[in-house]
């Protein structure tokens, strides 16, 4: 027999299976009428319960194995295999167990049962029609589990597998392949793959990935150098122990009530089977966990679509019950941090279907409780709830309620943060420790400072009571660094020992195996073209360049003209493109850049609905909080979420989901965490970048039926910058370096080099803050000095510069050429000292920050540092002052033009393995900031040349004289390879000059400026370096973006 053929391929998995538990069984064997191994539920129940044998036996006779086997294939005909395998099955006041899983805690009796459950492995298992075959059925205890259809990839593959369960193994009529009668999944297997399935549904039948993934992050299996890529399945998965643990612990009946657009309920049951990445983390998680006991951090970095939930769940559960060798609980308590209200309810059916009593998991809520979170969350600490849920926001508030409950200071819990938010670093994760180990003050026990901070020592460099399981898809710096596992424990972060995830799922495998969507195929952007007017040029001032240009940025970005524009394109692209989709369930979201530009568009939106008379076919809600005033309807008003969406009732989400909304506008708000399938449309305007991007732009990626692709229509980024933003996410996410932990030195030297406060200053509070009887009084005294100095130094010189200001402003008022040096020298001097005191500001906000973080990861076992962190702490807020800079006044801004340009449609490809950039240094530096006149500020956003000239002749313009130089290759080096002084000093110009002659019969006017006026050649010049040297993005005075692109010229 050939080796390469499929039998052969099955022979060895059953010889493997015989080998680690399982016993082979014949075929025959097998009663095809009650899709059970009779045999083995009379040996396994007979061995097991010989008391309840006979009880039956005493009733039935010579008919009780007869009775016995139909009342086990009738139990799970009603209420499934799954149930039966958990519960009992009863006769007449009989009862037996059809199987044992492992008990927790030793128990001879127990063990004994589950040492008796028989695995049996079946081949060629012929269906209830008795014309199809299934290569493998896996038996326990006589009832089948689990079936395989197996393919080698010599001569087929794991697609031929998966279509001869769909078309030539009707489920219909066989109870071995009916949903939950009986087997509970069903495997495709070939050498190189795995997919499962739990429902076989004819052609309509939809089979998931079990694959390990590859090194790369792909989808697939790694090649296997003992043998076949897939053979993890019989030899990991499948094995005696693991199946039946698999059976106890994580397959799990879903049910859900859905509601579809037209109002119509059902309910839908689904049978939930760990996918491989799920099984391993969860397995990993609980080994590590059981070895180390509390107190150690990990972060699973798991992207989107890769079950998060259903992974938190059964690492909850299993959690809760975890015993170390010695048969002591790990943990008295599992809190889950989760801002989704959905994973509550989730939790507790997927529990429910484990654990056979009531109030395993405690939510904590307002609802139907009359007492506050925090004393919910204390009390059932107190109780020893097994496993709590609450959210980030509730948890840090409990310290104050149970800081006296002594009784939970020696317990242990476990931790899991839903998606690791950032609000778990610094100050909120250190309250998270100090709520459940908290230094006890007794009653009667006197403690000094000096005891308080000793403890505060230990608490800083971590607890060993505490341990943080951290689920996130994109995991920040701090995120990395703060619940990272190091390759080598036993050595410090180092550029060659870095920080990564203990568990990794790629989002570039969630996208191959189709678990999301990939949002960044069809992404389009387009290019704002504008001018600027200043109305009243003779009352010209002069104001801070930077301020200024961000100023009117914000202003044009609101602005009408600007919002209306944009709004007739996605009004037509949503109408055109999107809205038929799903059966015209198609939803779109636009991010806009304020609560301002959300009021607009929501203004702009209704009316444009209004104008096209298409009620009927969109409406649009809008989201922000909070509230906004503005005149944009004639007089100053105040705008709601709730006065904005008049006919909206009840939830949002639930709102958006109907039919009765196909748009959502959102400022900060559903950007992160809203999980809405039928989204498969995004209009960005606003700036995107880093993990923020990558959250946002994933709310398009969740997978619907028949949804195939996304849109995303950009008016802000460039396609590069949300390429960059992605890439560190798209397989494995790693660091450049780690933090250096000496930055919090530096940045103490820094202070302390100001002269601002004296060590005693520190001495004098920290003897106030830890001192237990402490008064807020003598902490305000400790303090006031260092804030007195501060303030006085500042008010001083703000009356020193404001006093040179007016005096440079009658200097060149009276054209005094002197005098205007001597004040621009007394200017720059005391705006150095103001710099120096704003930069003092900025270190004591660095260091706090810095040692709030690293101190979680570096013990400094420092008393100075634990002191002046309190110090800098009790400072920053106090040091306010009364400087008001000076107005920008825009009301003189005039938009003379403005037009939108759509690009081309890019599909951009991700590769991965880009590092996200650790803190390396410290501190603030001086920086004076860059006046200039408003006129010229924009001048330069506006025209060079003179002449009537339309927008499309200017950029025509710019675009062939780039792409005319381009053509010269020494002159591209020279822009590639220096700075623009040194280019401008080779042959640029006289390349640009050439290029100006080449393009005198299409554009001869502006030609003829830049041959004969040596200031536009310049300008000009200046401008096709940028063009060239940025890839046609330009940069204007450190302004780089779109809205500053010359072309907008």
């Amino acid at each position: 027999m050939s080796k390469h053929k499929e039998r052969q391929f099955q022979i060895e998995i059953v010889q493997h299976l015989k080998t680690h538990g399982y016993v082979e069984g014949d075929a025959s064997g097998y009663d095809r009428e009650l899709a059970l191994y009779s045999d083995d539920i009379i040996t396994y129940i007979q061995s097991t319960q010989p008391d309840a044998y006979k009880k039956m036996h005493k009733r039935e006779g010579s008919k009780t194995d007869e009775v016995l086997c139909k009342l086990v294939a009738k139990s799970m005909d009603s209420r499934g295999a799954l149930y039966c395998l958990r519960n009992e099955v009863k006769h007449i006041g009989t009862k037996f167990k059809l199987c044992q899983f492992k008990p927790e805690l030793a128990n001879a009796t127990t063990q004994a049962k589950y040492d008796a459950n028989i695995l049996r492995v079946v081949q060629e298992v012929t269906t209830q029609s008795g014309k199809e075959r299934i290569d493998l059925v896996l038996f326990l205890n006589g009832i089948p589990v689990v079936t395989m259809e197996l393919k080698t990839d010599f001569t087929q593959n794991v697609q031929d597998a998966i279509n001869q369960y769909k078309y030539d193994r009707p489920a219909k009529g066989d109870a071995l392949l009916q949903f939950k009668r009986r087997s509970l999944v069903h495997f495709a297997v070939s050498n190189d793959e795995v997919y499962m399935t739990t429902k076989l549904a004819g052609p309509n039948t939809f089979f998931l990935p079990f694959n390990k993934g590859t090194v790369d992050g792909s989808q697939g299996n790694p090649p296997n150098e003992n043998g076949y890529a897939t053979s993890y399945l019989w030899e990991d998965v499948l094995t005696r122990h693991s199946l039946l643990n698999i059976i106890a612990r994580y397959i799990h009946l879903e049910v859900k009530e859905k509601e579809d657009h037209k109002g119509h309920k059902s309910k839908s049951e689904t049978l939930i089977f760990p996918r491989y990445h799920q099984l391993d983390v969860v397995r990993k998680l609980l080994a590590d966990s059981k070895t180390n006991g509390a107190g150690k951090n990990y972060l699973i970095q798991h992207s989107a679509g890769s079950g998060k939930s259903n992974s938190i769940a059964w690492l909850a559960h299993q959690l809760s019950s975890l015993h170390s060798d010695d048969e002591c609980a790990i943990f008295n308590s599992v809190i889950v941090i989760t801002d989704r209200t959905v994973l509550d309810s989730q939790l507790q059916e997927t529990i429910a279907s484990f654990e056979h009593k009531e109030g395993v998991v405690v939510g904590i809520s307002r609802e139907g409780n009359n007492e506050s979170k925090s004393a919910q969350l204390a009390d059932a600490l107190e109780r020893g709830a097994k496993i709590i849920i609450t959210t980030i926001q509730t948890f840090p508030f409990v310290l104050d309620a149970i800081r006296q409950r002594t009784s939970l200071k020696e317990n242990s819990y476990a931790i899991i943060a839903d998606e690791a938010h950032s609000s778990q670093t610094g100050s909120t994760a250190k309250q998270l420790k100090e709520v459940l180990s908290a230094e006890q003050i007794e009653e009667g026990v006197e403690l000094t400072a000096e005891d308080v901070i000793a403890a505060q020592i230990k608490a800083y460099a971590g607890s060993t009571n505490l341990s943080y399981y951290a689920f996130t898809a994109t995991p920040k710096v701090k995120t990395l660094e703060m619940f990272g596992v190091l390759p080598n424990p036993d050595e410090a972060p180092s550029e060659t020992n870095k920080p990564q995830a203990f568990h990794l799922y790629t989002m570039k495998q969630a996208i191959e195996e189709r678990f999301i969507l990939d949002v960044l195929q069809g992404y389009t952007t387009y290019k704002q073209y504008y001018e600027l007017e200043h109305k009243r040029p003779h009352l010209d001032e002069e104001v801070e360049s930077k301020r200024a240009k961000v100023t009117i940025a914000k202003w044009l970005n609101i602005h009408p003209s600007n919002i209306s524009q944009k709004i007739e394109i996605i009004g037509a692209h949503f109408l055109e493109t999107v809205a038929h989709l799903l059966d015209r369930q198609a939803k779109a979201m636009v991010v806009t850049s304020s609560r301002k530009a959300a009021v607009r568009y929501k203004i702009a939106f209704d009316a444009y609905i209004k104008k096209h008379q298409i009620e009927d076919k969109m409406k649009v809600m809008v989201a922000f909080s909070g509230t906004i005033s503005d005149d944009i309807e004639g007089t100053d008003k105040e705008y709601t979420e709730s006065n904005m969406n008049p006919d909206l009732k009840g939830d949002m989400r639930k709102a958006f989901d109907s039919n009765d909304y196909q748009v959502m506008l959102v400022a900060n708000k559903f950007q992160t965490g809203f999980d809405q399938p039928k989204l498969c449309a995004m209009y960005v305007d606003k700036k995107l970048g880093g993990v923020d991007c990558v959250q946002t732009l994933s709310r398009l990626n969740r997978i619907y039926p028949n949804k195939t692709q996304t849109f995303i229509l950009d008016f802000v980024n460039d396609p590069k910058d949300i390429q960059a933003a992605f890439e560190p996410y798209y397989s494995s996410t790693a660091i450049e370096d780690v933090t250096n932990p000496n930055i919090v030195h530096e940045l103490q030297e820094k202070l302390a080099a100001s002269h601002l406060f004296s060590t005693m200053d520190i001495e004098h509070y920290a003897k106030a803050y830890f001192d237990p009887k402490g008064t807020q009084a003598a902490m305000s005294s400790a303090i006031k000095p260092t804030v007195d100095r501060y303030k006085n130094q500042y008010k001083d010189i703000l009356t020193r510069r404001n006093t040179a200001k007016q005096a440079y402003k009658d200097a060149k008022k009276h054209n005094d050429e002197r005098s205007i040096r001597n004040m621009e020298l007394d200017l720059k001097s005391v705006n150095e000292e103001k710099s120096e005191l704003d930069i003092f500001k900025k270190n004591l906000v660095s260091f706090l920050r810095l040692y709030e973080f690293l101190s979680q990861i570096e013990n400094y076992e420092s008393e100075e540092l634990i002191k002046l962190a309190a110090f800098v702490k009790a400072l920053i807020p106090n040091l306010k002052t009364n400087e008001t800079k000076d107005p920008i006044n825009i009301d003189d801004v005039e938009l003379a033009h403005y037009q939108l340009h759509q690009q081309e449609n890019t599909n951009m490809t991700l590769v991965g393995g880009e590092e996200l950039t650790a803190t390396i240094g410290g501190g603030a530096t001086p920086k004076d900031p860059e006046k200039e006149f408003l006129s010229l500020i924009l001048a330069k956003m506006n025209d060079l040349f003179e002449g009537e000239y339309t927008e499309n002749d200017k950029i025509n313009y710019f675009i062939t004289l780039k792409d005319k130089m381009a053509e010269d290759t020494k002159t591209v080096d020279q822009i590639k390879n220096n700075s623009k002084e040194q280019a401008m000093q080779g042959g640029l110009k006289e390349t640009l000059k050439t290029a100006a002659i080449d393009t005198l019969d299409a554009h001869e006017n502006m030609a003829k400026q830049v041959l004969g006026n040596e200031k536009v050649c310049q300008e000009v010049a200046n401008i096709m370096y940028d063009l060239i040297a940025n890839n046609s993005i330009i940069q204007l005075d450190g302004i780089k973006g779109d809205k500053q692109t010359l072309l907008s010229k």
